[in-house]
């Protein structure tokens, strides 16, 4: 295997047992690789060699920072997040993916659970435990779609009134990523029943949906 073809991970958790256990699981799968580790999102950021393809971040941290800001801030890093926790509520893991995270994954399940996510999201989708999106959707915002950083990011530039072009560029992606992106978006409104098809109908699916706070 090329080591290129091997997704590198950096754990924020202040659980050394559950970080141990991690690296030495890891030792025997060969396209994942645990490559840092810290206790908080500061200190991953300043000790961290280089950019890890995913960042495992646990929702509560001993140093008491808020989950939704620790979110924000590495996705300003252009960092792709999982968020692993204790806590199983879809309230919650919608807050963690409109923060940015790129899924919620539940302390219940084992390693090859993680690293199966860790995967999704290495590969730019959504991973969330089956059992928080079950309830995610049956709450009374089960109708609103879950998007990735990307394409929410090419959604809100292109639904502002930018072409295609500029939304890609805005998004820091290719034209024709960002309209595989914007496919994606409308496929899943499609599918929630609150379909889009012109521009005006995703500007309005934005407003609908506090995507722009």
């Amino acid at each position: 295997m090329k080591e290129t073809d091997v997704i590198t991970v950096s754990a924020v958790d202040d659980d050394r047992m559950l970080i141990d256990g991690l690296d030495a699981w890891l030792a025997g799968v060969s396209d994942v690789r645990l490559t840092g580790r810290a206790a908080t999102v500061a200190e991953l950021l300043v000790t961290e060699r280089s950019p890890a393809d995913v960042v495992l971040l646990d929702l509560l941290l001993a140093d008491g920072s808020d989950p939704v800001e620790n979110v924000r801030t590495l996705v300003r890093q252009r960092r792709r997040v999982l968020v692993v926790s204790v806590v199983t509520t879809g309230d919650m893991a919608r807050k963690m993916i409109d923060a940015g995270a790129c899924g919620y994954l539940t302390k219940d399940h084992d390693l090859a659970a993680l690293v199966a996510k860790v995967r999704e999201v290495a590969e730019e989708g959504v991973a969330i435990s089956p059992e928080v999106a079950l309830g995610w959707l049956a709450d009374r915002d089960g109708d609103r779609p879950v998007l990735s950083p990307q394409e929410h990011a090419v959604l809100l530039a292109y639904a502002s009134g930018m072409t295609l072009t500029a939304a890609a560029r805005s998004a820091g992606v290719r034209p024709g990523t960002a309209k595989n992106y914007l496919e994606r978006v409308k496929d899943k409104y499609r599918k929630a029943g609150r379909p889009a098809y012109t521009k005006l109908d995703l500007a309005a699916r934005v407003r609908e949906d506090g995507l722009a706070t």
